[in-house]
């Protein structure tokens, strides 16, 4: 790698990592369906491993790119902060289509559901309980990681610190509770359109708060190794996006498929 150069662009290094990180994801998805079909988890707990040890040593790189070598310049920077806005809006289009879905389904319910919604025979969950305990709980996390922000600006690391710790325990509990709710649950996946809309939609966006869970520990870790600045910190920023994209999204899941389609 060269030192010195007369440009503002990160040309990055050859990696192992992409190819080794599909063939992690490979193993990950083999052994899933392994586990699906024959009960065995082995391959599937194999790739998690392989898939975690490709995660942290990537992840390590790109944070010595960022910090240590001064790679990411202020035009770099403005690259990822358009790709990160791109990537939240594949994300919008992600959902809508769940959305698109769901309302398809249950403002024209069809003949085979007893042109009734929610089908019969199906015991949707109370939104006034767990679902509505999860929205103050996603609401509040958005609130702690923008507290978390703000503190990071004006170069208060220890609040910083305290506000992602507190986020991170909030999508932490999130995420425990979803699981309780769905070992509760009265119907399955399989259970018409309605177990099959609500368990995509709210399933992916578990998914994605698990994502975003793991993102802010992230930084939690970089902020405690002093990666961050008040002036340098884009990590730190995308993954406050990314919250705050999880949280609005779980509003509109919240008000449709909790709340008015039940």
């Amino acid at each position: 790698m060269k030192l010195h150069k007369n440009h503002p662009f990160h040309l990055v290094d050859y990696s192992p990592w992409p190819l080794y990180g599909a063939l992690g994801a490979m193993t990950l998805m083999s052994g899933l369906t392994k586990w699906f079909y024959t009960q065995q988890n082995t391959l599937l707990l194999l790739g998690m491993m392989i898939t975690m040890m490709i995660m942290y040593q990537w992840w390590r790189d790109i944070s010595r790119e960022g910090t240590l070598q001064g790679l990411h310049t202020f035009m770099v920077t403005v690259g990822l902060r358009w790709g990160m806005i791109l990537f939240i809006i594949s994300e919008v289009f992600f959902f809508i289509s769940f959305f698109w879905g769901f309302f398809h389904s249950s403002l024209s319910p069809s003949v085979e559901i007893g042109m009734i919604w929610p089908p019969k025979g199906i015991s949707p969950f109370n939104p006034l309980q767990i679902p509505l305990l999860n929205t103050l709980i996603l609401l509040s996390s958005g609130i702690t990681v923008t507290w978390a922000h703000h503190a990071l600006m004006e170069n208060n690391y220890s609040q910083t610190i305290q506000g992602l710790l507190l986020t991170v325990v909030l999508g932490l509990y999130f995420t425990v509770l979803q699981a309780y709710e769905y070992m509760e649950s009265a119907f399955t996946i399989a259970d018409a359109a309605y177990g099959s809309s609500f368990f995509m939609a709210t399933g992916f966006h578990g998914l994605h708060v698990i994502i975003g869970t793991t993102f802010l520990l992230i930084c939690l870790i970089r902020q405690v190794n002093n990666h961050f600045s008040s002036s340098h910190h884009f990590g730190f920023e995308a993954a406050a996006w990314y919250w705050h994209f999880v949280d609005v999204v779980w509003l509109f899941l919240y008000i449709s498929i909790y709340w008015w389609g039940s």
